[in-house]
């Protein structure tokens, strides 16, 4: 794989993994309307470890100290709204649900489900529904006020995301909004919640990639290059998207999977017929 496409595709993941865009849908687009090999699982590896790196770098404190309250000690961090004892327990528990579609819907995920018109549908109900999501009154401004029901409603949204297209952060944002959370604090449970996921995708993908005979000699300088670039990047996505959500809607993130989806069903039907 040559470098540039290596730092592209990296950069690409970088922003959709954490951006509620669908990283699915660019990966799987991007390489196709460039003319690109899809290199598939061979490079999977390294973009999941450089997303895995960035939530494990920016969050490491908060999980030091949502463990340590989960775990019964004292230990006041960052977010006073992450001293509850019970947040890690939440995190437990709304990981079950994507773990069983993992397992069970796979060979869809990876198959059949993987094309353009499943990806720019759900691009676009999500979208919409993450429209109505942004409306509800934010009732709960802090992690300290979720409730087990709370973990439950956004851990079965992100079972929903093995689907191409429904893109984790933006399911589990859009649950956690129907919940009542404010929008920071409903990215921080979104982004926490997330390496779980990102950490068992990427050992999926290395131990698939080992059984196939480990990294394939033309990627071996592609792949430090994608976890560097995909790292860097995804840090840069998650401190800003925070930020954002502090004083913004999520309305430019629907317009945007609206109109994306819009244009990649069209460009289904235009391949389709030949063209």
């Amino acid at each position: 794989m040559p470098l540039y496409q290596a730092i592209l595709l990296a950069v690409v993941q970088g922003l959709t993994e954490f951006l509620p865009i669908s990283s699915t849908a660019h990966l799987a687009v991007v390489p196709r309307l460039l003319g690109w090999t899809d290199r598939g699982l061979d490079f999977d590896v390294a973009l999941h470890a450089g997303t895995l790196a960035a939530v494990l770098i920016y969050f490491f404190r908060d999980w030091v100290q949502v463990i340590a309250n989960g775990l019964g000690f004292s230990y006041r961090g960052v977010h006073p709204d992450e001293n509850s004892r019970s947040l890690l327990w939440f995190l437990v528990v709304a990981t079950i649900p994507v773990g069983i579609a993992g397992k069970t819907l796979k060979e869809y995920a990876e198959g059949p489900w993987r094309n353009l018109f499943v990806i720019g549908a759900s691009l676009i109900l999500v979208g919409l529904v993450m429209g109505v999501a942004d409306r509800v009154r934010q009732r709960k401004t802090g992690l300290d006020q979720m409730t087990w029901l709370d973990a439950i409603f956004v851990g079965i949204g992100q079972a929903f995301a093995i689907i191409p297209g429904i893109s984790r952060s933006g399911i589990t944002i859009t649950a956690a909004r129907f919940r009542e959370l404010d929008r920071e604090a409903a990215a921080r449970f979104s982004f926490l919640l997330s390496t779980p996921a990102i950490a068992a995708a990427a050992a999926s993908d290395y131990f698939e990639m080992r059984k196939n005979g480990g990294i394939p000699a033309d990627m071996r300088a592609a792949y430090p290059v994608g976890i560097l670039v995909s790292a860097v990047v995804g840090l840069l996505v998650i401190a800003f998207l925070l930020r954002y959500l502090r004083h913004n809607s999520l309305s430019i993130f629907v317009w945007y999977r609206v109109i994306f989806g819009i244009i990649l069903i069209a460009l289904a039907f235009f391949l389709r017929n030949g063209g």
